[in-house]
């Protein structure tokens, strides 16, 4: 598939196809995410607080950058901006309980702050595709 076929927002039809086109944007925007995320975490670190405080508000600015690129440039939402984003709201502040929880758990189990960040950045990823294709951006 040619990158700018594959950059485009898929067109919805069900498919085995469609999905893992759909997981690949998701993966993609993803790193934006991430990288959202942690810079936020970074800067709040830099401050002097600590770990999972500053992974929370890193968590906001991640998902801000999430909602956006999978509202307008991934999924196919059927119900409208102001329903996506409700439904986001709840499975986002799922997602941060299960990333501050995750991490903290990794922490106290004495793994260093930014291996546990990457684990925990990983083990979301599959749970939060399925939360937005199945019900936020349906």
């Amino acid at each position: 598939m040619p990158l700018r076929q594959l950059l485009r927002r898929p067109s919805q039809d069900g498919s085995l196809l469609h999905w893992i086109h759909t997981f690949v944007l998701h993966v993609m925007t993803g790193f934006l995410a991430v990288a959202a995320h942690y810079a936020t975490m970074y800067a709040f670190l830099r401050t002097g607080m600590s770990g999972v405080p500053a992974s929370t508000l890193g968590f906001v600015s991640g998902a801000s950058t999430r909602f956006a690129l999978s509202y307008w440039h991934i999924f196919e939402p059927s119900r409208g901006v102001r329903v996506a984003s409700l439904r986001f709201a709840v499975v986002i502040a799922l997602q941060m309980l299960a990333n501050s929880a995750l991490l903290a758990l990794l922490l106290e189990a004495g793994i260093s702050l930014w291996p546990a960040q990457v684990t925990t950045t990983v083990a979301l990823t599959f749970v939060n595709y399925l939360a937005y294709r199945l019900w936020v951006f349906r």
